[in-house]
């Protein structure tokens, strides 16, 4: 790796080549500005919208399947700038950083930011090119370095790295011991060794869109992964509209679920022994899963949700009682209560565009969108607060990452982490409680807004609503 800061710049490369699926033209947004556009590997949105889609204001069109889904083909989002390498607030007067702001720019021109993971003081991120950088103190780190590309996922359990990819594999990583800054590939997922196994007998093969095809593997790209460290299993889900589980102990493929009619572009592991599959179809389901001797056993224990928008990302808040949030490719989150078996709660309203991914940290839920925005949401009790909306990136939001600040003793704050398709990371600073000229009624529950006022400097912005400016 060229220019690593603060460690080794060895990169690890793997055997595994990827094989680039076809694309097919798609529209804009606008149904009255149709444009055929060809279509590569990178400007997958990682997202895909079905029929059930068909009548959303969403910015794709229908009837899609797969890597069918491009950012870059998009007009509104079709232009190129140059990012700065760092972009800094300045700090208070007593040295602290300012209540949700930008700390930092994190980019590297070489492809657009798919996939994060933070643990301890390490910020891992995927992108479309080969490599998975790897972050400390707002400086690269180190990287490995991967030949499947099209890092869509990626989860970390102690030692080891998950990274789930666009060849339907699942990568396991490895940092040294001894050295930090030195990573190697521990195996894949599912193993050699199972797939020669299971190979034989003729009962592992499954119809997979007029294929046969393993039940152990993939058969399109890996869209998401969930880890529950409770139970040591790991969920990854796929556009072939399976979920499947594995052991991490060693590696086995457990169980795999046809789940929906649809890819599905979310799993949640992390509540009991209830699993949450969201999906292209509309639907998002909730699974039941039940501890066998040799394995699992995963039930559908009802259909959560049916609407005629693509479902295309999940998150649970455990605290103020727990709540299950779905996030749509009509920009609305709608969420239901988890301790009142399920009952319907109500919607946030923050942005225009798809929203493309969730993240849940105490009492926050951090949303992200084709709008370019982060709306930060506090939860309390069934009262909602739209507290900040942060902007700053040039492309859609991809994906979010957070983290506890451990350097702030005055007051909670969270380290959170954007990735955009505009190949930046950004890092931001956010207080657990605002101050008082930034707080938002608590009587607002729903929030719109126009993107357009919005500045683009990297900054957070209030809300005027009907309540007051908050």
């Amino acid at each position: 790796m060229r220019d690593g800061r603060g460690g080794s710049n060895t990169v690890f490369e793997e055997a595994d080549s990827l094989r680039r699926s076809q694309y097919e033209d798609m529209k804009y947004p606008d149904p009255s500005m149709p444009v055929n556009v060809p279509m590569t590997a990178a400007d997958d949105l990682c997202l895909v919208y079905s029929n059930a889609a068909a009548n959303c204001p969403a910015f794709v069109e229908g009837n899609r399947l797969s890597c069918e889904v491009s950012p870059l083909t998009m007009s509104p989002w079709n232009q190129t700038n140059t990012m700065e390498k760092s972009s800094w607030v300045p700090f208070d007067d007593d040295n602290t950083v300012p209540v949700n702001s930008l700390i930092g720019s994190l980019t590297r021109e070489e492809g657009h930011i798919y996939s994060l993971a933070a643990t301890k003081d390490l910020l891992y991120t995927g992108s479309d090119s080969k490599n998975i950088r790897v972050w400390k103190n707002l400086k690269e780190f180190t990287g490995f370095k991967s030949n499947s590309g099209l890092v869509k996922a990626i989860v970390i359990s102690g030692e080891k790295i998950f990274t789930g990819h666009q060849d339907g594999k699942i990568r396991v990583w490895k940092s040294s011991l001894k050295n930090p800054t030195l990573h190697k590939r521990a195996g894949t997922l599912p193993t050699l060794k199972d797939i020669l196994k299971s190979s034989i007998k003729p009962s592992n093969y499954v119809e997979v869109r007029r294929k046969r095809a393993l039940w152990i593997k993939h058969s399109d790209a890996v869209s998401c992964l969930s880890m529950n460290e409770e139970q040591g299993l790991l969920y990854s889900a796929s556009w072939d509209r399976s979920f499947k589980v594995w052991r991490i102990s060693d590696s086995k493929c457990l169980e795999s679920v046809q789940a929906h009619d649809d890819a599905v572009n979310s799993v949640v592991s992390s509540f009991g022994e209830l699993i949450f599959t969201g999906s292209a179809d509309g639907t998002v389901k909730v699974w039941k899963r039940e501890l066998l001797r040799k394995g699992t056993k995963h039930t559908l224990d009802q259909t959560l949700i049916k609407q005629e928008c693509a479902v295309t990302a999940l998150a649970i808040i455990t605290s103020s009682g727990p709540a299950l949030y779905c996030g749509s490719s009509d920009g609305l989150i709608t969420y239901r209560e988890l301790a009142k078996d399920f009952s319907q709660g109500g919607a946030l309203k923050g942005h225009k565009l798809a929203v493309l991914c969730l993240e849940a940290a105490g009492s926050f839920l951090f949303t992200g969108s084709a709008d370019k925005t982060i709306c930060i949401w506090r939860r309390d009790g069934s009262v909602h607060t739209n507290i900040s909306v942060l902007t700053g990136h040039t492309g859609p939001v991809k994906c979010l990452a957070v983290e506890k600040d451990l350097e702030a003793k005055k007051e909670q704050r969270w380290i959170v982490y954007s990735g955009s398709l505009d190949k930046s990371v950004k890092v931001w600073s956010v207080s657990e409680f605002p101050q008082v000229g930034t707080m938002q009624s608590k009587h607002q529950h729903q929030v719109s807004y126009d993107t357009e006022s919005f500045p683009c400097d990297g900054s957070s912005t209030s809300i005027t609503s009907q309540h007051g400016t908050y």
